[in-house]
């Protein structure tokens, strides 16, 4: 009956602010009220429901969940300090879903008997953190968001309903064309929820470090990334990370520009990880964009090591944005990865029924590292809009199995609100 409860109200509340009548007399909604003496109060609120329905043999799903986070920040302007507060709460409505992809004993959110969709139901503190900005320079410290450069290694995970964070100190500076970015972490907040027993939070010493600096068009970066975990079913993604990284956009003409990225990394165990292992990373995309099409093409491998039967790990990256949107390489297999894809992308911004209508079709084929296994094929397609402050989303990936897993199709259909 409780649950009954929150969901009626957390429904109402995304009708309530979708509403045009809301939105055209309450335009101010969110935006931050002044409280007196150089004091600001910001609202925070995200509402979003999701229907996800996976079809494949044996295991289909089938999700509607709903996500509210609520939350204030008050900002000091003299001193340059915020403090923000985030709560967030995750309700399943249709539950013929497996919230958990790992054993959990007594856990009613453990389902085999259906596929997989990692939005279990929770209830938790999202984000708790002090901030001081200046033009140059901010330092964060507490529960925190963090996202650095595409997230394929550091990322919030923001297309789950819980989000992923991080309890950690971060430091960010500029100096002049030169960025520098560092973070220190005791404990990764995951997507799996309140619920999740230990795998709610895992402890353990991160260290993030980036140093970039501006070339022309281009950003050159070079970084590091330790992950040392304390609990021992972690262990075998504790590993040390070095590489660097060049991004940016090139223009051809007046209508037609060129985007380049291309990356490279090197991977070793670390600490109490079981594996002795060494293992490479390399992306390289090049794209073109004309008259709001852009068509991308890229190669990305997850190199293993034959010796060790190890691969290539990112454990603290947002997974789903990578290596296909029907999830069958979360993880990397031992034998690596190899992606290769391409991308034709449109925004209409001359449609004036809705705000931001954009659409994407991606095409992967996949196969291993090592051995030249074909792992299958997938297409990925989605279109987005928003009317008034409601974004919409449908999202679809099919995946068909050719020595790895099993055929996977996934359908989405989103409604989202945020103030």
């Amino acid at each position: 009956m409780k649950k009954t409860a929150f969901a009626a109200a957390l429904l109402a509340s995304s009708i309530a602010f979708a509403h045009p009548a809301f939105a055209a007399g309450k335009a101010a909604f969110g935006d931050p009220v002044p409280v007196g003496s150089g004091l600001t109060l910001d609202p925070i609120i995200d509402a979003r429901i999701r229907y996800e329905g996976v079809d494949q043999p044996t295991t289909d799903a089938d999700a509607l969940t709903v996500r509210l986070r609520t939350g204030v920040e008050l900002k000091h302007a003299p001193s340059h300090l915020s403090m923000l507060v985030e709560a967030e709460g995750t309700l399943g409505l249709v539950n013929e879903y497996n919230a958990f992809p790992f054993p959990l004993p007594g856990s009613s959110q453990r389902r085999p008997q259906y596929a997989v969709v990692a939005d279990g139901q929770s209830i938790e503190l999202n984000r708790a953190q002090i901030m001081y900005k200046v033009k140059n320079f901010a330092l964060t410290l507490g529960r925190q968001r963090i996202n650095l450069d595409d997230q394929r290694f550091v990322g919030s995970v923001a297309w789950r309903q819980n989000e992923q964070t991080f309890d950690a100190v971060r430091a960010e500076a500029t100096l002049g064309p030169v960025s520098l970015d560092a973070t220190y972490a005791i404990q990764q907040d995951t997507i799996f929820g309140s619920d999740a027993g230990p795998r709610r939070a895992i402890e353990g010493d991160f260290v993030f470090l980036q140093a970039g600096v501006k070339a022309g068009p281009f950003m050159l970066k070079g970084f590091s990334y330790i992950i040392d975990y304390d609990e021992d079913f972690a262990f075998g993604n504790s590993s040390q990370t070095y590489g660097g990284r060049i991004s940016g956009s090139v223009p051809l003409s007046k209508a037609v520009k060129l985007n380049l990225l291309a990356s490279y990394a090197r991977q070793m165990d670390i600490g109490r990880n079981p594996v002795n292992y060494e293992a490479d990373f390399f992306v390289g995309e090049l794209g073109l964009a004309y008259r709001g099409f852009t068509l991308t093409g890229g190669y990305e491998r997850l190199g293993a090591d034959k010796a060790a039967g190890k691969a290539f790990q990112t454990p603290l990256a947002t997974l789903h944005k990578f290596n296909g949107w029907a999830d069958l390489f979360l993880t990397t297999p031992g034998n690596g990865l190899e992606d290769t894809y391409v991308t034709l992308a449109k925004v209409f911004p001359k449609v004036k029924t809705v705000q931001g209508l954009n659409a994407n079709v991606t095409y992967h084929e996949f196969r291993s590292d090592v051995g030249g296994v074909k792992f299958g094929t997938e297409w990925d397609a989605s279109v987005s809009f928003k009317t008034k402050k409601v974004g919409w989303l449908v999202k679809y990936a099919n995946y068909n199995a050719d020595r790895f897993g099993v055929d996977r199709q996934i359908l989405w259909l989103q409604a989202e609100v945020s103030f």
